[in-house]
């Protein structure tokens, strides 16, 4: 369940990313571009989250109250934690093997593009 809601701050990381990579090409340009300008947005969208979560602790029966925080916790870890730490030192790390697409796939992929020109 935690990955199913961790899945749109990935894609606001990496759409981001990818964005600021086709503009540079330098992996670690990308990522510090990429977590300036989608870091406000991922920590608001975990802070809502977090904030809904932890309202099930105020329920009357036990289970909601343990599932409130327990999602809670998880989804704060892994906002700030892991998409705003963890994945982008990762992808600094691996550098342009990070955005390698495979010969045969590119020819299967449409050539998409997410540079504003």
């Amino acid at each position: 369940m935690i990955f199913a809601i961790a899945m749109d701050y990935t894609v606001f990381l990496l759409a981001s990313a990818k964005e600021h990579y086709e503009r540079s090409a330098d992996p670690h340009e990308a990522m510090v571009g990429a977590v300036a300008q989608s870091s406000r947005v991922i920590f608001a969208a975990g802070a809502v989250m977090v904030a809904v979560f932890f309202t099930f602790a105020l329920s009357g029966p036990l289970p909601p109250k343990e599932m409130g925080i327990v999602l809670g916790v998880a989804v704060l870890l892994d906002a700030l934690l892991v998409r705003l730490v963890l994945l982008p030192v990762l992808l600094s790390l691996t550098g342009k093997t990070a955005w390698a697409v495979p010969r045969w796939l590119s020819r299967v992929l449409p050539n998409i593009h997410f540079a504003h020109d």
